[in-house]
C-alpha cells in the first residue's frame, strides 16, 4: 500500500499537519512512551506519565523507608482517598467533596447498586442492569440484587428508557460500551431513569478522561469507575466512587469497614460512618499504588477536558478515514458509530482472524486489543495519541491485508 489515497490526498502529510496545528501535541512530553512505537491501547491500560517513577521512589525510599508511620499524617497518606478524588472530580464534572479512590472498579460499583437499592423507594422490585456491559458489571449486580432483593431485568442502554416503570428502583449502565466504543447518552438515561423515580449509576471507565461526563449538571446519582485507563494511573490502579452530595448522608454502604468510621481509631464495636464521601471507604488505603496515580493525574494540568474530546473526535475521524483508504474494501467493517454523540474514544473494527491481525500488528509497532471473536480496538487518548499515529497504524493495517 502507498501513503497516497487513491483521490490523491497524502495522508501522512496531512497527519503532520494536523500534529503541527495540534494545541495538544505538547502533552506528549509528559509521557514516557517507547520510540517507534504507535500505542493505541490507552483504553485498556494508559502509557505511563513521566512524573511517576520519582515519585513512587520518594514514597518508597523516604515516605515509608523514613518516614515510616509518620507518612499517614506527614505524607497526608490517611487523607488521600479524598484529595486524590478531589483530583478526579473535575474530568468527571463533579464538585469537590463526591469522589473517594479506593478498592477496585468492581468492589466500587457492589458499594454503589446496593447503596442505590437501599436509597430507593420502598416497594420496588427491579434493578435494570446494561446487557452489554463488561461481565464483571453484570456479576456484581446479580450479587447485589440477590443481597437486596431485586429482580435482574437485562436491558440494551440504547432502549432503557422504554423498560422504566414505577417497579424500578435502580439503573446500571455503562457510558462507553467497550467492544464498540458507542457511547451512551447520559443526560437523556439520567432524565429518564428519575422520572421514573429510579436512582442510576454509570460505569465510567470508558470515559472518564476522554470526554466530558458531567456527572453534577446531569444529575447522576452514583457512579464508579478505573483509574488506569484514560487517566493513566498504572496497572491495577486504585478506581473511584461518587456518590452525590444530596445522598451521602443517606448512603448505606454494604461494607462498612474502619475506615469510614466517624471515629476510626475508637475502634468501637458500634459503626457509625462518617460523614460525607468518606463513608465510602473500606480498609487501609493502598498507598503505593494510590500515589502513583496522583502523580500521574498531574499529566492533567492545566488541561481541558473539552479540548480532549474534541481532538478524540478529529482523531478517530481521520483514523476512520485513513482505514477506509488502506484497506482494501471490505476486509473490515467498523462497529464504533459514525455519529459524533454516539462514539467513544476508540475505533472498533470487525474481521475475520482478528486475533491474528492484532498479533501481526503489535509484532508491527502498531498496539492496540483483540476481543473475542472478531473485534480489533483501537483506543486514541488525546494527551499522547498523535495523527501520525493514526495515520501510520491504519497504513500498517492496510498493509497486512494487502
Amino acid at each position: 500500500m502507498s501513503e497516497t489515497t487513491p483521490g490523491g490526498a497524502d495522508l501522512a502529510a496531512r497527519a503532520a499537519a494536523l500534529d503541527t496545528a495540534d494545541p495538544l501535541a505538547k502533552l506528549r512530553d509528559r509521557f514516557a512512551l517507547p520510540d517507534g512505537l504507535v500505542y493505541l491501547d490507552g483504553n485498556s491500560l494508559g502509557a505511563l506519565p513521566a512524573a511517576v517513577p520519582g515519585a513512587v521512589e520518594d514514597v518508597v525510599r523516604r515516605q515509608w523507608g523514613e518516614l515510616l508511620i509518620r507518612s499517614w499524617d506527614e505524607s497526608g497518606w490517611w487523607t488521600a482517598p479524598e484529595r486524590i478524588g478531589d483530583l478526579i472530580a473535575p474530568l468527571i464534572g463533579a464538585a469537590p467533596g463526591q469522589v473517594t479512590v479506593g478498592d477496585s472498579t468492581s468492589v466500587n460499583l457492589f458499594k454503589a447498586l446496593v447503596g442505590a437499592a437501599r436509597l430507593a423507594a420502598p416497594g420496588r422490585t427491579r434493578m435494570l442492569v446494561d446487557a452489554t456491559t463488561f461481565p464483571t458489571d453484570g456479576y456484581i449486580a446479580a450479587s447485589a440484587a440477590r443481597l437486596t432483593g431485586l429482580e435482574v431485568v437485562p436491558v440494551d442502554p440504547s432502549d432503557a428508557a422504554a423498560h422504566l416503570t414505577d417497579t424500578t428502583a435502580v439503573v446500571l449502565l455503562n457510558h462507553v460500551d467497550y467492544r464498540t466504543g458507542r457511547l451512551h447518552d447520559l443526560p437523556a438515561l439520567t432524565r429518564a431513569a428519575h422520572a421514573s423515580g429510579a436512582l442510576v449509576v454509570w460505569d465510567l471507565c470508558h470515559s472518564a478522561g476522554a470526554l466530558p461526563v458531567g456527572l453534577d449538571a446531569h444529575d447522576v446519582d452514583l457512579a464508579v469507575g478505573c483509574t488506569y485507563k484514560y487517566l493513566n494511573g498504572g496497572p491495577g490502579a486504585p478506581a473511584y466512587i461518587y456518590v452525590a452530595q444530596r445522598h451521602q448522608g443517606a448512603f448505606d454502604s454494604p461494607l462498612p469497614g474502619w475506615n469510614s468510621h466517624v471515629e476510626p481509631f475508637a475502634m468501637t464495636p458500634e459503626y457509625e460512618p462518617a460523614q460525607g464521601a468518606a463513608r465510602t471507604r473500606v480498609g487501609t488505603p493502598d498507598i503505593l499504588s494510590m500515589l502513583a496515580l496522583e502523580a500521574a493525574l498531574g499529566a492533567w494540568e492545566g488541561v481541558d477536558v473539552a479540548d480532549v474530546r474534541a481532538k478524540s473526535l478529529a482523531l478517530t475521524d481521520f483514523f476512520l478515514e485513513c482505514v477506509a483508504a488502506y484497506v482494501p474494501e471490505g476486509a473490515v467493517e467498523p462497529v464504533t458509530p459514525a455519529p459524533h454523540a454516539e462514539r467513544g474514544s476508540q475505533v472498533s473494527l470487525r474481521t475475520a482472524n482478528a486475533r491474528a491481525v492484532m498479533t501481526e500488528l503489535i509484532a508491527r509497532g502498531v498496539i492496540g486489543d483483540f476481543r473475542a471473536p472478531d473485534v480489533l480496538r483501537f483506543g486514541f487518548t488525546p494527551l499522547y495519541v498523535s495523527f501520525a499515529d493514526a495515520e501510520r497504524a491504519a497504513r500498517t493495517l492496510g498493509h497486512i491485508f494487502g
